[in-house]
């Protein structure tokens, strides 16, 4: 007898959204045998942006880019800036729709057709994320409540979001903050001060003026020497020093 692979780990509760019916029963089937419970099957883009209105409380969406009705991205931008969205997982057999998925905070993304070990790093992120989130435990938002931090404008600030930051760089001793391209002046003039600040965060030095939060990568390319190049929202590419890119390499799962 085969062990169960989800024998012995948290059950995860998903949402399907595939319009095609062989690749949807494939994956459910595969998310199934890793233990997780599906709690919709959505096949269209329709049923999905009425589904996501309703604020489920799920673990993670599973959701194909194209699909009747509308597709991913239109039923996304469809919603309010204040509806909750579940953790994103895009599953598409096209890979040009990567960068475009990570815009909108996607978890991940899998191509088609998804191999249960693919499928499985995927799975270990979101229960990481669900224990995490679970009564009783302190989440990093709870331990650290300078999520949100101020950052020049004109004569006044704006109120950035870690999350939506792909990485701090010291420029001419002030930090400034990369927001989807943009670049924000803060208050800090190091980058120990930044890392004091989000000690809880996964912020990596990846040089020494460049501190890179992990979850903003969107893809990873080697270089010569064990160093590394890596995306990040707005099409900017970073350099990693190669004692950088093994930390990073630990902490993608590569």
């Amino acid at each position: 007898m085969n062990p169960d692979p989800g024998a012995g780990k948290s059950a995860l509760r998903v949402a399907v959204a595939e319009d095609e019916p062989l690749a949807r029963e494939r994956l459910i089937r595969l998310l199934q045998e890793a233990g997780c419970d599906i709690a919709a099957d959505l096949t269209d883009g329709l049923s999905l942006l009425a589904w996501l209105k309703g604020g489920h409380a799920v673990d993670a969406l599973f959701v194909d880019v194209h699909m009747p009705g509308a597709s991913a991205f239109e039923a996304l931008t469809e919603l309010g800036p204040d509806q909750p969205l579940p953790p994103l997982v895009f599953v598409s057999a096209f890979p040009e729709h990567a960068l475009r998925a990570f815009d909108v905070m996607a978890l991940d993304y899998l191509l088609k057709p998804v191999s249960p070990e693919r499928l499985e790093q995927t799975l270990c992120r979101l229960r990481a994320g669900a224990a995490s989130r679970a009564p009783g435990r302190e989440s990093v938002k709870t331990r650290n409540p300078r999520d949100r931090f101020p950052a020049k404008a004109g004569e006044g600030h704006v109120i950035l979001d870690l999350q939506r930051v792909s990485h701090f760089e010291v420029i001419q001793d002030k930090v400034w903050a990369w927001v989807k391209g943009t670049k924000y002046r803060t208050t800090w003039r190091s980058l120990a001060e930044v890392e004091d600040a989000f000690s809880q965060s996964s912020l990596l030095r990846i040089q020494r003026h460049l501190l890179l939060r992990s979850e903003a990568v969107l893809a990873v390319k080697p270089l010569f020497g064990g160093r590394a190049c890596v995306r990040v929202g707005g099409g900017i590419d970073l350099d990693v020093s190669r004692d950088a890119f093994r930390a990073l390499k630990e902490i993608l799962g590569l």
